[in-house]
């Protein structure tokens, strides 16, 4: 499998930026796989490159349990705004988290973790998205986006702690 693995590999999620995929790993097997889309920039671990970074991480918060499908968030806390194509016109702009955070922490020191390169103080997410912009295609900012009802489906599936390797 892979090198350098963390702890215990029976679950984990497994996250392919050339594909455009995450797999579920339990009990050392792919249990579901969901499109994702990671950065438009590429592969990339620098503060302020808006790349994906690779490597082990965990996930070191779940946020937004018990909040409503397409739950606007900012700065990891809801708005209480619903997400709408309308929403969506009214601001262009914004990169739009929706629905449930999985907050990514690096767990190699000096790849993804401490310093210039720390995948939480760049916060790094596994997060929902407004569904149209899941094309296929690396679009985000860093983060790794999701079908709203996929990342709800995987947020009530996995729990803090769980490891995710990200790689090209």
């Amino acid at each position: 499998m892979k090198n350098n693995q963390p702890g215990d590999m029976q679950n984990y999620l497994d996250i392919c930026i050339a594909s455009q995929q995450l797999t579920v790993y339990a009990d050392g097997h792919p249990v579901q796989c969901y499109a994702v889309s990671t950065a438009k920039n590429g592969a990339g671990e620098l503060m302020g490159s808006e790349c994906t970074p690779t490597g082990w991480h965990k996930i070191r918060a779940k946020i937004g349990e018990g909040r409503s499908l397409n739950s606007v968030f900012v700065g990891r806390r809801a708005t209480g705004e619903i997400y709408s194509a309308d929403l969506g016109r009214q601001h262009p702009q914004r990169d739009w988290i929706l629905t449930r955070i999985l907050w990514l922490g690096g767990l190699e020191p000096g790849k993804n973790r401490y310093g210039n390169v720390d995948s939480a103080w760049r916060y790094i997410y596994i997060h929902g998205c407004p569904d149209e912009l899941m094309n296929g295609s690396p679009e985000s900012h860093g983060c790794i986006r999701m079908k709203n009802a996929d990342v709800l489906d995987l947020f009530n599936r996995i729990e803090v702690g769980v490891k995710v390797y990200i790689h090209e």
